[in-house]
């Protein structure tokens, strides 16, 4: 399989290349047939973002932070091409309840490292309002994807759940202020990557987001995609306090349930 007449084949793509057809960037993704490396190729409309990327991907090398490596870039009018490093390993969400419980100390730990990284280091910004306009966006073109809403905003206009967030960015922007950290701006399981023998992190994945944020915008997606594998209540809410322990603080509630209600107008 190639990609699309619109964008970029990666380096050798008809003999060395293998489609990637998981994830939900619309970019076109491949394998290195040896799975050393990863390739995504986007059109020229999207080659600022994945930029920002490749600088987000180069950044995290230098922080002691676990992730893919840059090896190569290219861009032209038809588009761009970022090659990676794959992190070897297993996504966190193909573990079973009982292999995430045994890997959730390793899961915490990493983003306690991920998220002790000083500030003042970190060139990106991923910021309140920043996210919020993103929304502002997705809502006003209509493009808030249903599947990414939980079951009970299935039915609730995408307009008033905007209005919801709305009333409560003063509030949350004074809170960023007081408690930013390097985020990775999508901690959810797939994008965690473990060692099948040991379970401890090899790395973080998919960084396109990472940036400067209040940390309940991590946590908040991570305790609530975490909750999918956990499944029944009294394990969740061992996992929720295990988290709370291992990272150092307990999360505050109100700001979970506002990151949770941000996140799903933020794709589009």
């Amino acid at each position: 399989m190639a990609p699309s007449d619109a964008t970029p084949a990666p380096p050798g793509a008809d003999a060395d290349w293998l489609p990637v057809t998981t994830g939900e960037s619309g970019a076109s993704v491949f394998r290195s047939a040896d799975g050393t490396r990863y390739a995504k190729c986007v059109p020229a409309a999207d080659t600022a973002a994945l930029r920002a990327e490749r600088d987000r991907i180069a950044w995290l090398e230098g922080q002691d932070v676990p992730g893919p490596r840059v090896l190569d870039w290219s861009s032209g009018d038809a588009g761009s091409c970022l090659v990676s490093s794959a992190v070897h390993g297993v996504p966190a969400d193909h573990l079973t309840a009982d292999e995430l419980w045994t890997a959730w100390g390793s899961v915490t730990e990493a983003v306690r490292r991920l998220h002790a990284v000083p500030v003042s280091r970190c060139p990106h910004g991923r910021s309140l309002d920043a996210m919020v306009a993103v929304a502002r966006d997705v809502v006003a073109r209509g493009a808030v994807d249903p599947a990414f809403l939980p079951d009970e905003q299935q039915h609730t206009p995408p307009g008033r759940l905007l209005e919801r967030v709305l009333g409560q960015v003063p509030e949350r922007r004074e809170q960023e202020g007081a408690d930013t950290v390097v985020c990775h701006g999508d901690l959810c399981l797939p994008n965690i990557v473990l060692h099948p023998a040991t379970l401890e992190v090899s790395g973080f994945v998919d960084l396109g987001r990472l940036g400067t944020a209040d940390r309940h915008a991590d946590i908040a997606l991570l305790l609530a995609n975490a909750r999918e594998t956990w499944a029944d209540e009294e394990r969740a809410r061992a996992a929720d306090a295990a988290f709370a322990e291992g990272y150092g603080r307990v999360p505050d509630p109100g700001r979970l349930r506002f990151y949770l209600e941000l996140d799903p107008l933020t794709w589009g």
